[in-house]
């Protein structure tokens, strides 16, 4: 009788464990369907384009007759305390730079979005940079119009914003939406993140931020020439 019952009992078991699978697989669709329309919203023509990558959702299409980029990621790496879900928005349109131009606040561990730390030559930083920011580039000798970028850092202010990165393919700027529930991450090391969804208000932000610095750039070189 307690074979019985023991078998019956994992049985049930597996079956619970179904479930709950099955049940976070649908929840998991709902959301990436309400995330893609929520884009839409603001990109009409966005389209998914993800790799496979775990964790990683990437969106292109076309925003105020620019190419754009709206990724998201969830960053599990071991190195932070909680693992942490970030907003990429991208303008993927030239840019006036002789080579990448990084701003990172408070770089104190990796990151699976950035190629931060792999930058060798670590820049001086002109007046108007926030204090937490370190800036890097990829080519020692690069010069960049830092006065220019530092009048348009204002998003950097709130505290979510954790990346500028400007190349001659587009710029960029990483948000934090949200940081995984504490108490379900300690115990069950599950990544929740309180139903945190993309808000279209959010992103066209970046998108305009994005895109104002992009073109006050090329303007500048543009009379420089």
């Amino acid at each position: 009788m307690s074979a019985w019952f023991a078998g019956a009992l994992a049985l049930a078991l597996v079956v619970h464990i179904a479930w709950l699978a099955r049940a976070s697989r649908n929840r998991a669709t709902a959301a990436h369907a309400a995330e893609e329309a929520s884009i839409r919203i603001l990109i009409p023509d966005a389209a998914g384009v993800s790799d496979g990558t775990v964790g990683v959702v990437t969106w292109v299409g076309s925003w105020n007759e620019r190419r754009v980029q709206v990724r998201t990621i969830v960053d599990t790496l071991a190195t932070r305390k909680l693992p942490a879900r970030w907003l990429s928005v991208s303008i993927t349109e030239s840019v006036a730079v002789p080579a990448a131009f990084d701003m990172m606040m408070r770089p104190g561990s990796p990151t699976t979005f950035s190629k931060f730390d792999h930058l060798q030559h670590t820049l001086p930083k002109a007046p108007g940079f926030p204090i937490e920011a370190v800036l890097r580039t990829d080519l020692r000798a690069a010069r960049f119009p830092q006065n220019l970028i530092a009048g348009h850092l204002e998003i950097f202010a709130e505290g979510h914003a954790k990346e500028l990165l400007i190349t001659p393919n587009g710029v960029r700027i990483v948000w934090l939406l949200a940081e995984a529930e504490r108490a379900r991450y300690g115990v069950f090391r599950q990544a929740a993140f309180g139903g945190t969804r993309l808000d279209p208000a959010l992103v066209e932000r970046l998108l305009t931020s994005a895109s104002a610095l992009r073109d006050a750039i090329n303007r500048q070189e543009r009379q420089v020439a």
